[in-house]
């Protein structure tokens, strides 16, 4: 089945200083952006997975990004490329949310076997290849598939949104 994507990234913002007789400003407009058609080569994905997940007090999951998670109609999802990561931890949470450093077949692509990056609540990440990118963010099936995912503390749950872009070859 078909599958288009776009991302972006956007910045924007207008900074003034008052002066004696006029306000001069700064404005900033900055966006990055993907567009990618559906297939798997360069400039295209035919994986989508999104969810919102909630973890238990102190509790973590590895998300099987070969074969394990599924498409919003069932299908199960084997991902060799990752076009594009998109996680944001809730604003209503009390702990952080942290993504990476899985015990075993990390997917050490983005951020290696051990990195990790902490989404405090309301905190959002994001990650994208560009269209001219056949290669993306490989993963590898059985050794480098796994994407930990941990509630930072005890206490409290966390729940956090995810979307994973990506090619099937």
């Amino acid at each position: 089945m078909p599958l288009t994507s776009d991302f972006g990234i956007t910045v924007s913002g207008t900074q003034t200083k008052a002066g004696d007789l006029s306000t001069p400003s700064d404005v900033l407009s900055w966006r990055r952006g993907v567009h990618l058609e559906s297939g798997t080569t360069a400039g295209k994905a035919d994986l989508r997975f999104t969810d919102t997940r909630t973890l238990a007090a102190s509790a973590t999951e590895d998300l099987d990004l070969a074969g394990v998670l599924l498409d919003a109609f069932g299908a199960a999802l084997t991902f060799v490329r990752i076009k594009g990561l998109f996680i944001s931890a809730a604003a209503a949470n009390t702990n952080n949310v942290v993504v990476g450093a899985a015990a075993s077949n990390a997917w050490a692509t983005l951020l290696n076997a051990t990195g990790t990056i902490t989404l405090r609540p309301g905190a959002s990440f994001a990650a994208m290849s560009g269209s001219a990118d056949a290669t993306g963010m490989a993963v590898t099936a059985g050794t480098g598939d796994l994407l930990k995912v941990a509630n930072s503390g005890a206490g409290t749950s966390v729940t956090y949104d995810i979307v994973i872009v990506g090619a099937s070859a």
